[in-house]
């Protein structure tokens, strides 16, 4: 089973940035707890703060994985151009915020991509990518 997890701007930052928000802890760290966990599934990563790079990792492997994890970030609430790649790929895409978007700003609470998303997880910290990974596991 192949599973990607995309990050998008920002998100390089974790750990060192808004750690009342975001928490402490790197995603580099986390990702390796992640594929330990999982070792029998190839969990691969892939960070951007460029939206067209985010949308051609999506091209790239949405035709071929069994799964996409996507956080997009800020990304989420403005980009109908990463939505729409999501719309036009075959693999299931799960989006995920760390935060409870609705306890925070106004504009946080809309997002583009999840209708074109399987669901969507928030508010679980970093546990929110692993409960979409067990979903895709278990689907």
């Amino acid at each position: 089973m192949n599973i990607q997890i995309i990050n998008g701007p920002n998100l390089n930052l974790l750990g060192v940035r808004e750690k009342s928000i975001y928490g402490d802890t790197g995603f580099e760290s986390y990702l390796s707890q992640l594929r330990a966990r999982y070792a029998n599934i190839n969990i691969n990563y892939y960070q951007s703060n460029v939206e067209g790079e985010i949308i051609n990792k999506l091209h790239e492997v949405g035709f071929a994985f069994n799964g996409i994890v996507i956080n997009a970030g800020a990304y989420t609430h403005t980009s109908v151009a990463i939505a729409d790649a999501i719309a036009a790929i075959t693999a299931p895409v799960i989006e995920v915020h760390i935060s409870n978007v609705y306890k925070r700003e106004e504009f946080r609470h809309k997002s583009l991509l999840a209708a074109s998303c399987k669901g969507v997880i928030a508010g679980f910290g970093l546990d929110s990518y692993r409960l979409a990974i067990e979903n895709l596991i278990n689907s």
